[in-house]
């Protein structure tokens, strides 16, 4: 066998405009308002479940209850704060930086004596939803 077909990974890049990052930022800040009301939720049911707990036995499942919604909340919390700090990030980048956006897969023909690196490190360069430029 002289030949094998593989997949290999594709980084997609995105090149930093103003348009992409108004809407990374609005991206941001809706997953920052849905994470707010998921918090303002999470302190309502923790409320109502100690409320009920303090009125009766404070049972195992009342317990793991508030554990778990104090999970929940961390969670959140821990998002919002990761957000808050991508945004800053995303302020600070000069326009035309590129930025990660993610991976894809592409499939290769692999033959005896290619060399690996160059089939392995292949990216692709967007701009405003379009393909500039591809690397390897």
């Amino acid at each position: 066998m002289d030949s094998i077909s593989i997949k290999v990974p594709v980084t997609v890049k995105a090149k930093l405009t103003e348009k992409l990052r108004a809407k990374m930022l609005k991206e941001m800040e809706e997953g920052l308002s849905r994470a707010e009301l998921e918090l303002q939720q999470l302190g309502i049911q923790e409320k109502r479940v100690m409320q009920e707990a303090e009125q009766g036995e404070l049972t195992p499942q009342a317990i793991q209850n508030i554990n778990n919604i104090r999970q929940e909340r961390q969670r959140r919390m821990d998002y919002v704060e990761e957000t808050r700090a991508h945004q800053e990030e995303l302020q600070k980048f000069a326009e035309g930086a590129e930025i990660v956006q993610g991976t894809l897969e592409r499939q290769v023909e692999a033959k005896v004596g290619d060399d690996m690196r160059e089939l392995m490190n292949v990216e692709i360069l967007v701009e405003d939803d379009k393909i500039v430029a591809i690397r390897s």
